[in-house]
């Protein structure tokens, strides 16, 4: 590929990108003794990061959202707020447990299709055990460029009119490449647009008795638990 642009990370870089895996290990943890499957995506994947990179910890076959929220508060992790979004109605619905400013838990709430799966690794994801070892992934930032790690830094290039290129690396289909394509540039050109769902929890609500109220009255809800 060409149009690359070398990028040297700088020691402050380095320290805060320390800094924020050293955070999402802690996120982590608690998923991890329980054998649940777990990433974080995104810049703290990649490497790429600023001072305002959020850590999600993303869980894509999660426990029932009670267990959850039981393993992650028992170890000390103060949980502040939960909300159920859906991006748009085509989208899998996803409970989010906020642990703080930019840090957070997301699950689906149904079935994921193969392309929202996708988006994890067009994105960049570890697993826990990457986070460990101080691995790197390659990915694609909102700024529709490939981000790919080197010693040093990274590189980024341009993935518009590359996208068969670019799907390979990531060992995603073409189609998720596509679709990201479209969305942020969509976005780029009106704003966001907002989600169609986003509903906070109170403190005595269930993500799951929350989700049945909404699915009464939001047909895009109920098609999506038929999957």
């Amino acid at each position: 590929m060409t149009d690359n642009i070398e990028v040297e990370y700088t020691q402050e870089h380095w320290e805060l990108l320390s800094r924020l895996r050293d955070e999402a290990k802690t996120l982590t943890r608690p998923l991890a003794e329980a054998h649940i499957e777990a990433l974080v995506y995104g810049s703290i994947a990649r490497g790429d990061v600023h001072t305002g990179s959020d850590i999600d910890v993303f869980i894509p076959s999660p426990p029932a959202p009670t267990i959850l929220e039981t393993l992650i508060n028992r170890t000390g992790i103060q949980t502040a707020n939960r909300e159920i979004i859906q991006a748009t109605p085509t989208y899998a619905a996803k409970g989010y447990i906020h642990a703080a400013e930019n840090r957070s838990y997301s699950f689906p709430l149904v079935q994921l299709r193969a392309h929202e799966r996708e988006f994890y690794d067009f994105a960049g994801s570890l697993t826990p055990k990457q986070l460990q070892d101080g691995t790197r992934v390659p990915g694609v930032d909102k700024h529709l460029k490939l981000i790919e790690p080197t010693e040093r830094g990274h590189t980024e290039t341009p993935i518009q009119g590359r996208e068969g290129v670019v799907a390979k690396t990531l060992g995603v289909g073409v189609t998720i490449v596509l679709d990201r394509v479209r969305t942020l540039q969509r976005r780029e050109r009106i704003g966001r647009t907002g989600v169609y769902i986003k509903r906070p929890l109170a403190p005595d609500e269930t993500f799951g008795d929350v989700y049945q109220q909404l699915a009464r009255t939001r047909p895009a809800l109920r098609r999506r638990m038929r999957m």
